[in-house]
């Protein structure tokens, strides 16, 4: 793909993007398929596109998808963003839990960022391995391991966390043993209490 934008338009080019990000593009994707920002105020005007967020857009006849929010989310973090904590035990459909806001970790250098954060998002930071991460639909998340280890490190209730585990282990999404898991739980029975 060439780093100059198309001298007119390229419909095609903004679905493909669009389409794999559950309908979604940015300003600058757009841009890149030869979209000005006034041709894009136009098609939200006419009803092509609707504006989600500052530099977020949604194509309004694309299909409802199943993890549109965390798309927007994804695409405010500039791609840069794995979804974690929570967030991730959610999507991995590991244990009850039920977050009531987005867990979203972003590499070290953003700390210093001054960020306009979305509401109901939560951020964490660390420099994430590609080994610690892999995609779920059109997000990136965390691994189930990587997963287990940071929740066992925050907030999450043993029973929710022991529940979690053992899912994972039953499911055969992680191998061996889970000693960060196993030491917060030590206090509350153990892994298998």
């Amino acid at each position: 793909m060439s780093a100059e934008p198309p001298l007119k338009p390229d419909w095609d080019q903004l679905y493909r993007v669009a389409e794999a990000q559950e309908g979604h593009f940015t300003t600058q994707q757009a841009a890149q398929a030869g979209y000005s920002p006034q041709l894009l105020a136009h098609y939200v005007r006419i009803g092509r596109a609707s504006r989600i967020q500052r530099g977020i857009y949604r194509l309004v006849h694309f299909p409802a998808g199943e993890h549109e929010d965390l798309v927007a989310v994804w695409l405010w973090s500039e791609q840069m963003g794995t979804f974690s904590h929570q967030t991730a035990l959610a999507l991995y459909d590991l244990s009850d839990v039920l977050p009531a806001r987005i867990h979203l970790t972003l590499p070290e250098a953003w700390k210093t960022r001054r960020l306009r954060v979305p509401k109901l998002v939560v951020l964490h930071f660390a420099d994430l391995l590609d080994s610690e991460r892999q995609w779920v639909g059109a997000v990136r998340v965390t691994t189930p391991s990587r997963t287990l280890d940071d929740c066992a490190r925050g907030a999450l209730t043993p029973d929710l966390m022991r529940q979690a585990a053992l899912q994972a282990l039953h499911r055969g999404m992680v191998r061996g043993s889970l000693p960060t898991v196993e030491e917060a739980l030590k206090p509350f029975g153990g892994l298998n209490a």
